[in-house]
């Protein structure tokens, strides 16, 4: 694999396994050190390259430690700084002080999910009290890719990551306000867009008019460009996003039979179908090329193919109920079992059953 795939393969295993750790031991194991080894690229085993539990003098406290230090030539380049994967990334003051006493000129604090990259630009040999790169493996943003592989054993470019640091620590903090304002928008942000549209004076009774829409602009912009993105990679029609679910038992039907699969006309392909979709495809690309994942849609649910050959069913998504959906699954007799989903991201949970299909079918 290449390097973004081994990224988005650690990325799966996180979202897979979180669930499950409940130390910061276990952070480590499971994650950290995947990274550190399959992602950067470093031998966690060699202590030439990675120190754990590495120490850190600072000032008259001794025997202070840091989880990891990686280095090269001897010398201290990477700090890493681990808490508990269920523990929100807040404070670096531990790290901070780390940071003045050593060579290193990265640091990172990280729960093995989301990894914040720090370095020295407001002072020398001063840990900024901010990130300058926000890795979140449950939201990854490809654009921030081709600046973490400058870590890595193979491309480490301190220079470069430094010098390219600044930008990417205000880029990023902006992308992040953005996110933010879209969800919650700002009385002033607000105020700015309702100038836009309405020539009135922005007395309170306007503030509460506006407030809302604004809001609700917001999010129908956001829904809209993803709708058209989705148009272009997809060639699909309309999209209507459906509501949330709760959970409920399997259920198991009769083997699925070829006819069942034929295009239907009349049909609406949803945003949250094609989604769906996009997991599955991501799931089983472990065991075929992307380009063989396809889809039909039909007016009862969404099927996922081998090859667009309806003898060949990975999946099928039973979104169009308001009250539950349903993630079906084959076995070796083509008996589909529907399975209760309450979020998009409980399809996660069946990634081996999907990948198990497609080899059966590959075999």
């Amino acid at each position: 694999m290449d390097f973004t795939e081994r990224l988005k393969a650690l990325a799966l295993k996180v979202q897979n396994q979180k669930h499950a750790i409940q130390t910061e031991e276990a952070t480590k194991t499971a994650f950290i050190m995947p990274f550190i080894s399959s992602v950067l690229g470093y031998d966690v085993f060699d202590p030439l390259e990675v120190v754990p539990e590495y120490t850190a003098d600072v000032g008259i406290k001794r025997g202070e430690k840091i989880d990891y230090a990686i280095l090269r030539d001897g010398e201290v380049q990477l700090l890493i700084e681990c808490k508990l994967s269920n523990l929100k990334i807040e404070h670096a003051s531990q790290l901070f002080r780390y940071f003045a006493v050593t060579n290193a000129r990265i640091a990172v604090l990280t729960n093995g999910e989301v990894y914040h990259f720090y370095t020295d630009l407001d002072a020398p040999n001063r840990m900024d009290s901010k990130p300058f790169l926000v890795l979140d493996l449950a939201d990854l943003d490809e654009s921030l890719i081709p600046e973490l592989k400058k870590l890595t054993k193979e491309n480490f470019d301190l220079n470069s990551i430094v010098s390219a640091a600044e930008e990417l620590k205000y880029v990023g903090a902006i992308k992040r306000a953005l996110a933010e304002d879209f969800k919650t928008p700002t009385p002033e942000w607000a105020k700015y867009l309702t100038a836009k549209v309405y020539e009135g004076s922005y007395t309170q009774k306007v503030r509460e008019q506006f407030g809302p829409l604004v809001q609700k602009a917001l999010k129908q912009y956001l829904s809209d460009q993803v709708n058209e993105r989705l148009k272009t990679a997809l060639g699909a029609g309309s999209y209507v996003a459906s509501e949330s679910t709760t959970g409920t038992a399997p259920v198991t039907s009769a083997p699925v039979a070829e006819a069942d699969l034929d295009r239907d006309t009349e049909i609406e392909t949803t945003l949250e179908e094609l989604e769906g979709y996009q997991i599955v495809k991501a799931i089983a690309c472990s065991e075929v090329k992307p380009q063989r994942i396809a889809h039909r849609d039909a007016k009862s649910y969404f099927a996922i193919l081998l090859d667009d050959n309806n003898r060949k069913p990975i999946a099928r998504l039973h979104f169009n109920s308001k009250s539950q959906k349903y993630l079906g699954l084959f076995d070796a007799e083509k008996n589909e079992t529907r399975h209760p989903i309450s979020t998009l991201d409980d399809i996660y949970a069946h990634a081996e059953s999907i990948r198990e299909r497609v080899r059966a079918y590959e075999g």
